[in-house]
């Protein structure tokens, strides 16, 4: 039997880990890792047109599957395409391995071609970055950098060079078990005891949710019905708590809705779960805070903490709600719960009024028929901009679907190369990219890898022509709109072209039918929806120095807009306010 070289222990060892395929653009210092790869049956390369939708992709495997997943850039130009995906991944806590592979050994430090510093490059967007120099290295660092990913939830970046990776693999080296799942952390009895005496103490508790509380959703529920308490959620906690939920108030942010703002700053004690929400200017100074998360480093960030509980929120919670005592007092939930139904009558009419006639078209009317078309199970991949406005107040949770965005890291065009990395965790499970014109076009050349692959992807574009959410942050800070038109283009022709399944949509009767038809495609499909470029209704009371960016600083007044079967989940839920 011929002698592993190190390219062929490398990919060895990360199939090892359970990772199925390297998202990469294949070149020079890469080539015998992508020629081992090739050789082994259990691991797929998967070709992709840049290397930052590589990144991407598998930040999103990695978020679906809850696994290790890898990408790989070669020298220089190639690898420093990953940083934008591998920012991302990192903020989004997504255990990604990523190889950027370098110029030969000898010539690193004497500025030879492609030459760049990938153990530089990539500090701040990994837990752990080092370069293979000797192959006596292998395979302790890569599995060292194995189990950062996944341990510490990021990235992990293992640099290369090409002439290390075709060289022996060492002798005897020793590969030890690999720990490819992270524990649970549950908090000191300390902490559960204080944390039990504030709930105790206080009348009014609001709990505030983010995406720390995935397979928490019964623990949640269960401590929210024994001490009456509002729930709210912030962006990335909506797919995970927001269904089946009583005592539902909405998000609160920019993008928020809902009574979630009042139910935060109402209470007299908050308890922030698994969240490590950004915008402090929406969080109460003067009330009683509690965070409880399973990073030390998220608690306190944010805002100041009365309580800091270090632990995983299901954990924490199977040991405090058994310690609580039941409250009974419903008035503050019930009227949280009123609260939340009205502002929500109030708001549906933006989208209710004649959108069968309005030309062009509802962006908020195209997102509600997608969420009634969609499968139940469906993932959808959301590009930044607007799309997140209509994502999170349209897009139905159930407990099934999955929504994914570049929501801390907040990339222009990240929903299509997030759907390839979807995809390919279930070819059968649909998945659906939404996308705008503006991050579409960044990163359409990808495009072209559905249709390689055959992945059934289903992009619906919203296609305003124009970058929407920059020319509303100009627009609300008394700027005029400037550089954000799009030339006005036919996708869906362009999608025919490259081989796909295209369809422009330009009136709403169309709209339904058009969705239908590409979503019964088994291949990839394209649907050009043409909206509204007016579709940014601000409200009145924003001023110019409201707005920094994405978040508000003084004023709490969100965009005006439909929030679609929410609002029937809502009026749901207030009919279960007990009546005088």
């Amino acid at each position: 039997m011929a002698k592993q070289n190190v390219a062929e222990q490398f990919v060895d060892i990360l199939a090892r880990a359970g990772v199925k395929r390297l998202y990469g653009v294949v070149g020079d210092s890469l080539n015998p890792v992508v020629d081992a790869i090739r050789r082994n049956p259990a691991m797929d390369w998967i070709h992709v047109r840049h290397e930052e939708t590589a990144a991407f992709a598998a930040g999103a495997e990695a978020q679906i599957t809850g696994s290790l997943a890898a990408c790989a850039g070669s020298c220089g130009p190639g690898n420093l395409h990953l940083i934008n995906g591998l920012y991302d991944a990192h903020r989004s806590m997504a255990p990604v391995l990523a190889l950027a592979s370098h110029i030969p050994s000898s010539e690193i430090g004497l500025g030879y071609f492609q030459e760049t510093h990938p153990e530089l490059l990539f500090q701040e967007c990994s837990h752990y970055n080092e370069m293979i120099s000797n192959p006596e290295q292998m395979p302790r660092l890569l599995q060292t950098a194995i189990q950062h990913a996944i341990g510490r939830g990021g990235v992990s970046v293992v640099s290369m060079p090409g002439d290390i990776a075709s060289k022996p693999a060492p002798e005897k080296s020793i590969e030890h078990a690999l720990v490819t799942t992270r524990p649970t952390v549950r908090p000191g009895d300390d902490e559960i005891d204080k944390l039990c005496r504030m709930v105790d103490e206080a009348n009014r508790v609001t709990l505030f949710c983010g995406s720390g509380t995935a397979g928490a959703h019964a623990e949640v529920m269960e401590f929210a019905e024994k001490i009456k308490s509002p729930v709210g959620h912030a962006l990335r906690g909506k797919e995970w708590i927001q269904y089946d939920n009583p005592y539902d108030v909405g998000m609160s942010g920019l993008l928020g809705y809902g009574a979630a703002y009042e139910a935060t700053h109402e209470c007299d004690l908050l308890v922030l779960l698994g969240t490590d929400f950004p915008y402090n200017a929406f969080l109460p100074d003067d009330v009683k805070i509690v965070q409880v998360d399973v990073r030390p480093e998220h608690l306190g960030r944010r805002s100041k903490l009365d309580l800091a509980v270090w632990g995983d929120v299901r954990e924490t919670l199977r040991c405090l709600t058994p310690r609580v005592k039941p409250k009974s007092d419903r008035k503050f939930l019930d009227r949280m719960l009123k609260k939340h139904a009205n502002a929500l009558e109030g708001v549906v009419k933006a989208y209710t009024r004649k959108v069968d006639k309005h030309v062009p078209i509802h962006p908020e009317y195209v997102a509600s028929v997608l969420d009634e078309v969609a499968d139940e199970d469906a993932v959808f991949t959301v590009d930044t901009g607007m799309n997140n406005v209509w994502a999170a107040r349209y897009l139905t949770p159930n407990g099934k679907r999955r929504v994914i965005g570049s929501f801390s890291h907040g990339s222009m065009a990240n929903a299509l190369p997030q759907a390839i990395g979807a995809q390919f965790t279930d070819l059968n499970r649909q998945v659906v990219a939404m996308s705008g014109d503006g991050g579409f076009s960044m990163l359409m050349g990808d495009f072209l890898t559905l249709v390689q692959h055959d992945l059934p992807v289903k992009v619906v574009l919203f296609n305003n022509s124009s970058l929407g959410m920059v020319e509303l942050e100009m627009l609300v800070a008394g700027l005029p709109s400037y550089g954000t038109n799009n030339a006005n283009t036919d996708y869906a022709a362009i999608a025919r072209a490259g081989g796909a399944y295209g369809v422009r949509v330009e009136k709403p009767k169309q709209l339904q039918g058009a969705l239908k038809d590409a979503f019964k495609h088994k291949g990839p499909a394209l649907v050009d929806v043409v909206t509204d470029p007016n579709a940014l209704s601000i409200p009145p009371k924003i001023s110019a120095d409201m707005v920094t960016g994405f978040a508000l600083s003084a004023s709490k007044i969100v965009l005006d807009g439909g929030v679609g079967r929410m609002l029937q989940m809502a009026r749901s839920n207030l009919r279960n306010v007990p009546r005088p």
